[in-house]
């Protein structure tokens, strides 16, 4: 069972993910010579400390989230020396500063759990495109009928919203046979869990669900315990879909400006090509299937106030 709990996790998190960056660093390319076999993997923290310009004291109060007030370019330094990327970056400053912040994630909150009718407007509007709305703990709360009929193996499991990390824990055979690059996509959907943790430490939906995988999943609290961070982002996602097969599909999210804690995802294959073909059949299929379509919770048609999703 993974340990949420306040200031202590926030420490833990800091010594873990260090701990971890520092791990994968090679030393020879920050230019420290091997002079035979090093008893830790990567980098000592003498030798990040010394790189980053401070001293070796300074540094392990860091990295045990001891160094209260630590100066943004120190922050920015070690982060320099372990070369991370710029969402490991932010994470790393999100979880130093947490304790000066005082932001609307840093009091009791809950996951938007529903959407405006204007969005599920335009979900449905996109006819041809299978497309989705997610809030930050990967609950899908706004979907058209071609996405509904891509995650039909989702939506005949799991009750409304369903949650993609549910699927990818909790029916983990089902989710294997779904995801071509199960591996990747569990993956990336763990550290996008692990970053909003950060950004949200106080957001109960969010905990409960963390929990909730912890306790049911091995496989979750191996992927968890990488530290790995991450956000939404493009590609390419290739599914076994059990009506029309190998599915490559192109994807985009994109931020709402006007709902900060939701975004939307689209699959974009090219037309022409075997997905986009596959699409329109599948798109034939949804039309024709007999089950009974329940449209996610929305917020009342007379109420288009943006504040209902926070």
């Amino acid at each position: 069972m993974i340990s949420l709990n306040g200031p202590d996790e926030t420490r833990a998190q800091i010594r873990d993910f260090l701990v971890s960056r520092r791990a994968r660093v090679n030393p020879a390319d920050v230019g420290i010579p091997n002079h035979g076999r090093r008893r830790v993997e990567g980098l000592r923290r003498e030798e990040v400390a010394m790189l980053a310009g401070i001293s070796v004291e300074y540094y392990t109060k860091l990295e045990r989230g001891d160094a209260v007030g630590a100066s943004p370019s120190v922050v920015n330094a070690v982060a320099n020396v372990l070369n991370l990327d710029d969402v490991e970056r932010e994470h790393l400053k999100r979880l130093m500063f947490a304790s000066d912040e005082a932001d609307v994630h840093t009091r009791a909150t809950r996951s938007a759990m529903r959407i405006r009718p204007s969005l599920q407007r335009l979900l449905d509007a996109l006819a041809d495109v299978p497309a989705y709305i997610l809030n930050k703990r990967l609950d899908i709360v706004g979907v058209n009928a071609l996405g509904r009929a891509v995650y039909s193996p989702m939506y005949d499991r799991f009750p409304e919203p369903v949650n993609t990390a549910r699927f990818f824990f909790l029916a983990e055979d089902a989710s294997r046979a779904f995801w071509e690059d199960w591996d990747g996509v569990a993956a990336n959907g763990v550290a996008i869990l692990r970053a909003e943790r950060a950004l949200r430490p106080n957001d109960r939906d969010l905990t409960e669900l963390i929990e909730e995988l912890s306790s049911h999943s091995a496989e979750f609290r191996r992927r968890w315990a990488t530290h790995d961070v991450h956000r939404h982002s493009t590609g390419l996602k290739v599914i076994r879909h059990p009506i029309v097969g190998r599915l490559e599909l192109p994807y985009e999210n994109f931020a709402l400006p006007a709902d900060p804690e939701l975004s939307m995802m689209t699959y974009n294959p090219e037309p022409g090509t075997p997905a986009g073909d596959a699409i329109k059949l599948l798109q034939s299929w949804a039309a024709d299937r007999q089950a009974p379509r329940v449209r996610p919770a929305v917020e009342p048609a007379e109420s288009d106030d943006h504040s209902a999703t926070s």
